[in-house]
């Protein structure tokens, strides 16, 4: 592979996970929108909603399978374009099974997507032979920005959905086809790393072990419950318990994507000067601080200021989970991916109901403290993060190779 072969396949990658990142945005910000459009009831809604992480779940777990046979960039190449489509869907229809079927297409299409898009991710850092991960996730993060960006401007002008939907679409899914032809799995067709030897030799390398992949599919869940815990429940936070306004109380979910957005683009430079672990404790510390502030905030600035530690501190965990996955099973690495992928999902369906039943049982000051206890649990499998020097032939040193941007 050569370098400007990896840097178009980086390239590319990013682009697909910030159309990734707008597709996903424009559907879960305009949830209302679609309520009023298809006669959701609010005691209907949430199995819609819980359908899409779970068929998402589903898809990852069929793209783990697929991808024995097939690349994770031909599953890519058509699991993109299939998202922007659904989600085209979801704006079209007029019956309740309209939706229901454009919605299940979603989330299947967002598993195998997501799952195929870390695969790629996992094998151009194995090639670049440095952090690069959480580059391709601050993509996805300023691709949510622009989405939910989007969805505001059509609220404000009150726009159908598929008015609002079939601009983008029109725009992305070319963008998304063209950029596919630049798609490049890192680690080569033979499977092999950049110094020539096998990936599957020695240690845990080849067979994928659900024992060793426990703690990095714990953290994934972890950190997701603290993101939904932030995007479901920051709104009503802010409003019924700290007494802001309404207006305000929509800024703490674009502050944190922010935040994560900013953390993202400069998380890989700090893995690679302090290391991986190193920065996934301090983000772990962080998030759980950003938790305490919300929990004991006297009013709405000094929770924002815990939302706004949550993001710099949550958005560098999930990027590197998928990293630590790529190294702790280098021979096998897709399918440690596709099985980790599916506690994302998990960790989104629990987080939500989760903080819901604890505040209306408790608080919702208490229920913050339980996300801030499991982000805290990251810190007891720090050590999974670390490389694992034995698969570079024994040495201490990693292989190096040239600088390909």
């Amino acid at each position: 592979m050569t370098d400007a072969g990896l840097r178009h396949g980086r390239a590319s990658l990013g682009l697909s996970f910030g159309v990734q990142g707008v597709a996903f945005a424009l559907l879960v910000t305009r949830i209302p929108a679609i309520q009023d459009q298809y006669g959701i009831s609010d005691g209907l809604l949430p199995v819609f909603l819980a359908a899409v992480p779970i068929l998402a779940g589903v898809g990852s777990v069929a793209t783990g399978k697929v991808v024995a046979r097939v690349r994770p960039s031909v599953v890519l190449r058509w699991a993109q374009p299939l998202v922007l489509l659904a989600l085209l869907g979801v704006g079209t229809g007029r019956e309740m099974w309209h939706v229901a079927v454009a919605l299940g297409v979603f989330g299947l299409a967002v598993g195998a997507l997501d799952g195929s898009m870390n695969m790629l991710g996992v094998s151009l850092q194995r090639a670049y032979a440095r952090s690069i991960m959480t580059g391709f996730h601050a993509a996805y993060s300023l691709g949510g920005i622009a989405g939910a960006s989007l969805a505001w401007a059509g609220a404000r002008w009150e726009l159908s959905l598929l008015a609002s939907y079939l601009p983008v679409v029109a725009v992305l899914l070319p963008v998304a086809l063209i950029g596919s032809r630049w798609y490049t799995e890192g680690k080569g067709a033979e499977g092999k790393r950049p110094d020539g030897t096998e990936a599957g030799a020695g240690g845990a390398g080849g067979a994928l072990s659900f024992k060793l992949l426990l703690p990095l599919c714990l953290i994934m869940t972890f950190a997701y419950i603290g993101d939904s815990t932030v995007s479901n429940w920051s709104a009503k936070y802010l409003q019924d318990v700290l007494g802001s306004s309404e207006q305000l109380a929509t800024v703490p979910y674009n502050v944190y994507m922010v935040t994560t957005l900013l953390g993202r683009a400069v998380g890989d430079l700090g893995v690679r000067r302090f290391g991986a672990v190193a920065v996934v404790r301090g983000g772990s510390l962080l998030a759980a601080g950003g938790f305490a502030v919300v929990a004991v905030a006297p009013g709405a600035w000094v929770g924002m200021l815990g939302f706004t530690m949550l993001g710099f501190g949550l958005c560098v965990i999930v990027p590197q989970t998928f990293a630590a996955a790529g190294r702790m099973f280098p021979g096998n690495s897709d399918a440690a991916v596709a099985r980790l992928n599916i506690f994302n999902y998990v960790g989104f369906l629990v987080g939500s109901p989760l903080v819901g039943a604890l505040g209306d049982a408790w608080s919702y000051r208490g229920a913050m403290l339980v996300p801030m206890v499991l982000v805290l649990a990251t810190l007891v499998y720090a050590r999974a993060f670390g490389p694992e020097p034995a698969r570079y032939g024994g040495g201490h040193e990693r292989p190096r190779t040239a600088d390909v941007g």
